[in-house]
């Protein structure tokens, strides 16, 4: 396929579609560099093996289950250019991915309540990547946020339609990557010992 071709509308969104992959990617190396680090110091003598992880990761893992599924019914409403079942949708995406966060950091006070902290003399260093993992998966969450707020704020303004959605596809495409990234995250985590 010669990526020269096409009109400019075509070659405009191959060369936004090709960045937000790009940037997929590098976000990919980050915590496969994480992840890496994660199973090298599980050989440390003061690894926690035993750990559960806080019953509202695995509420939050449901949430943004769900909310990718509400984008993908989002999607398909605008593809039939039904506007105020696509804004319902959006909404309901919306309010799935703050629950998220919100579950995250109720995550966050079951650990601490438990005992373990992310630093300091009773951290351990288990906890303090299950910490980092977790807490810059929120900072993507609240990117994916931003963008789904742009989407929306489109949306109303009644920039996508049958006819054009590239904008929403852009944000569907990030957020189904932050649903991917938590799923691999959590099982890695719960896994992994």
């Amino acid at each position: 396929m010669d990526l020269t071709q096409g009109t400019g509308k075509e070659k405009n969104a191959r060369a936004k579609k090709m960045m937000l992959w790009f940037g997929i990617v590098s976000l990919l190396m980050g915590f496969a560099g994480w992840t890496s680090a994660y199973i090298v110091s599980s050989s440390r003598e003061d690894w926690i093996k035993d750990l559960t992880l806080p019953s509202s990761f695995l509420a939050s893992t449901i949430v943004i289950i769900i909310s990718s599924i509400t984008y993908i019914m989002a999607k398909k409403a605008i593809r039939q250019d039904r506007v105020k079942q696509c804004t319902s949708w959006l909404l309901l995406t919306l309010a799935l991915g703050i629950t998220f966060i919100i579950l995250q950091f109720n995550g966050f006070s079951q650990m601490v309540a438990n005992g373990y902290y992310f630093t300091g003399p009773t951290s351990n260093i288990k906890m303090s990547y299950v910490f980092l993992i977790a807490a810059v998966h929120i900072v993507h969450v609240v990117a994916g946020i931003i963008s789904l707020l742009v989407v929306i704020a489109n949306h109303l303004r009644n920039k996508y339609s049958s006819e054009e959605m590239l904008g929403l596809e852009l944000g569907a495409t990030f957020w189904h990557f932050l649903d991917i990234l938590w799923i691999y995250l959590i099982l890695f985590m719960y896994f992994v010992n």
